[in-house]
């Protein structure tokens, strides 16, 4: 029996950065904790636009969303606070 296939990690945060800015969020006061694998999928996915990734000043920026790669064991999006900047 076959496990169910993964949903790319460019959909997947892209689904939770669109619903946080639904609820109210802005796309400054988040954070895509990101283990080092999503972020290798994230940097080759040929199928983002070239325009949803950027690298500025040693940041990587994902739809705008600051990432930070590694010391996690699951990716994560999250909101930050005064104290996280």
């Amino acid at each position: 029996m076959r496990s169910p296939r993964r949903i790319s990690t460019a959909l997947q945060f892209r689904a939770e950065i669109e619903k946080a800015e639904a609820d109210g969020a802005s796309r400054d006061d988040m954070c895509l904790h990101l283990t080092l694998g999503d972020a290798s999928e994230l940097k080759r996915d040929r199928t983002l636009p070239v325009a949803d990734i950027s690298f500025e000043s040693g940041t990587m920026r994902y739809l705008g969303v600051k990432i930070v790669q590694g010391g996690v064991s699951a990716s994560v999006l999250q909101r930050l606070d005064d104290s996280d900047r």
